[in-house]
This record gives C-alpha cells, sequence and structure tokens, in this order.
C-alpha cells in the first residue's frame, strides 16, 4: 500500500520539527494509541487499538527514525504486530517553508499481513488514508494550540498590568462618585 499527501501548518519549520519529535505530541495525535514511549532520541515502543473492517485490532510495535536531516526531513520505519495480523512499513517526512508556514509532506509504503489483509486493499487503503487525516489534523491542532498558550503565557505580565490600570481606574472613579456624593449631600444637608 501506498499513501502520500501533505499538510500546511501555520508555524515555523523548526517548531513542526520538534513537535514531530516530541513523544507526548505524537501519543495525543496517533488514532486510538494507549502508548507513546520513547526508548532513545531515534527510537519508539507504541501501542494503538484501531477498528479496521470488522476487526478490533490492538497492535503494539517499534519505530525507529531514520536519515534525520533537522528540521527538513527524516524517515519513519516501523513494524506492529496485532492477534490480527501485522503491518510494517516506512515513511518520508518533508518540511518545506510555505506560506508563512510549514508544509509537510509524507509518502507512506506499508505492508499489512494476517487476518487484517483479508478485508481488502480498498478497506484498508481508506482506513490508513482516514488514520492519516485524523494523526496530522489532530498534531497541527495540537501544536497550534501549544503556540497559542504559549503566546498567552507572554502576554500575561501585560494583560495584568492592564488589569491593574483598569482596577485603579474603576477606583478613581469610585471615588470620585463618593466625593462628589458626599458634597452633594453635605450641600443639601446646609
Amino acid at each position: 500500500m501506498k499513501l502520500s499527501g501533505s499538510y500546511q501548518i501555520n508555524l515555523g519549520k523548526e517548531k513542526v520539527w520538534e513537535a514531530l519529535n516530541d513523544p507526548d505530541i505524537l501519543k495525543k495525535s496517533i488514532p486510538g494509541c494507549d502508548e507513546f514511549t520513547k526508548n532513545s532520541d531515534t527510537n519508539f515502543s507504541a501501542k494503538a487499538t484501531n477498528k479496521i473492517g470488522p476487526f478490533n485490532a490492538s497492535f503494539s510495535g517499534e519505530i525507529e527514525l531514520q536519515n534525520l536531516k533537522p528540521p527538513h526531513s527524516y524517515k519513519i520505519t516501523g513494524s506492529g504486530n496485532s492477534p490480527v495480523g501485522f503491518a510494517q512499513g516506512e515513511a518520508d517526512v518533508k518540511l518545506e517553508d510555505n506560506d508563512g508556514g510549514t508544509k509537510l509532506i509524507y509518502s507512506v509504503d506499508a505492508q499489512v499481513g494476517g487476518k487484517i489483509a483479508q478485508v481488502g486493499s480498498r478497506l484498508i487503503d481508506m482506513t490508513a488514508k482516514k488514520m492519516a487525516d485524523i494523526f496530522f489534523g489532530k498534531f497541527s491542532e495540537l501544536i497550534s494550540r501549544e503556540t497559542i498558550d504559549v503566546k498567552k503565557d507572554e502576554l500575561k505580565p501585560y494583560l495584568q498590568k492592564k488589569k491593574t490600570q483598569s482596577e485603579k481606574k474603576n477606583l478613581y472613579w469610585i471615588v470620585a462618585i463618593l466625593i462628589t456624593s458626599t458634597f452633594i449631600a453635605w450641600f443639601l444637608i446646609n
């Protein structure tokens, strides 16, 4: 099975590269991922459960990063086993500067075997494409959200200062109203 595609991510190439190597972001991005462990800078272990046709397949496997050219490209090789079959393959991942962000381009070559291969290549291709869309959609969302959270943290001192200034203005208005009310009351009494 061969699969390729690209996604536009509105972040710099270095940020996207960092996220592609962050086990927490990868675990949250991989559909059905139960575990994602970084064994070394280039080796990971993963467990994921996904529905493929009539099978609910729980795969456990190993992932290795090869041909690393930070922050431009790398190759991912992996294999996984399940009671319903196996999967193995490799993916070339490239990052290119594009429209003020990063274009992530991938090309996958994978093979499946065992009972799972009996569901037919069309269903497997559709499932793989759907999983890739879910992964890259979630990945983009997570790293964009992380960047927004960082920007909010950077703005906290400014927003706190603005809040303090606003509170001072409100206090001035309250004092002014109290003084004016006191003068009016004093004038009416006299």
